[in-house]
């Protein structure tokens, strides 16, 4: 079976969900809504304040008003959107959160840390978290019954409370617990590439071994990316596909061997 992970970064994607209609395997897909949130968040004055945490990573500061946001654009918008395209070209796709039937339970970090102007930071009250477990019964039983699941974050916290996760990694765990074959992640590049200013530069093959050497050319999500692949890999997941969404047939040229492909 596959887990299919869409970037909200994708600005078209119905080519891709015209391939995932198509697909005779058994999937479930995973999607991101960061674009439309952005936009979301804007119009409604609450412009989006992206931090840079202590290690150098940076995130979406998910205040309570961010997170009713986050679920009108996540859950509701994007969401409700792709099982409506999906159904009309004939797949019986069912859309749900990450929240249905505890699908993944996490730990909820209210204070976050953060460097800015040099100093550092505690900001209170975000609503961002880890997945801590997965549990599958749901995705097991939509699909047992014809059903393709299509599932977005966020997640639930141990208290019950809506947290911010990454999707990739969500797609990730989910292809772990459910003991996919392959994990494939779209976005809006051609692939893991040497120079992120070269198209040309798409490195076709990565072993696991060389992902931490091969880490260092990347950037901001790329990297983020490479390394949820790698540990996809460790989870028992045999190829990992760091793949243009964009174009026709995105998911045939996958297949075809396009793309960045993570494996042992």
């Amino acid at each position: 079976m596959l887990v299919i992970k869409i970037g909200g970064s994708l600005t078209n994607v119905e080519p891709l969900l015209a391939d995932v209609a198509a697909c005779r395997e058994p999937l479930v897909l995973v999607h991101g809504a960061n674009k439309e949130l952005n936009d979301l968040s804007t119009r409604l004055g609450n412009a989006p304040r992206m931090v840079t945490s202590e290690r150098g990573e940076v995130s979406r500061f998910t205040d309570a008003t961010t997170m009713d946001h986050f679920l009108m654009a996540y859950a509701g918008k994007q969401n409700k959107r792709i099982v409506e395209r999906l159904r009309a070209l004939g797949a019986s796709a069912v859309g749900l959160t990450a929240m249905d039937g505890g699908i993944a339970i996490g730990r909820r970090k209210p204070d976050l840390r953060i460097r800015e102007g040099g100093k550092t930071k505690v900001l209170h009250g975000d609503h961002s978290g880890s997945i801590e477990r997965i549990e599958p019964k749901l995705l097991r039983l939509l699909m047992d019954n014809g059903y393709l699941p299509v599932v977005t974050p966020p997640a639930i916290s141990h208290e019950g409370v809506a947290i911010n996760v990454d999707g990739d990694r969500l797609a990730m765990e989910i292809a772990a617990a459910l003991k996919a074959e392959r994990l494939l992640i779209f976005a809006d590049t051609p692939g893991f590439m040497r120079d992120v200013a070269d198209a040309g530069s798409v490195i076709p093959l990565i072993h696991l071994d060389e992902v931490e050497r091969i880490a260092g050319y990347g950037k901001g999500r790329a990297r983020v990316k490479l390394l949820a692949a790698a540990q996809a890999i460790r989870r028992g997941i045999k190829a990992v596909g760091l793949l243009d969404g964009r174009g026709e047939h995105p998911l045939t040229r996958a297949f075809e061997g396009a793309g960045t492909w993570v494996t042992t």
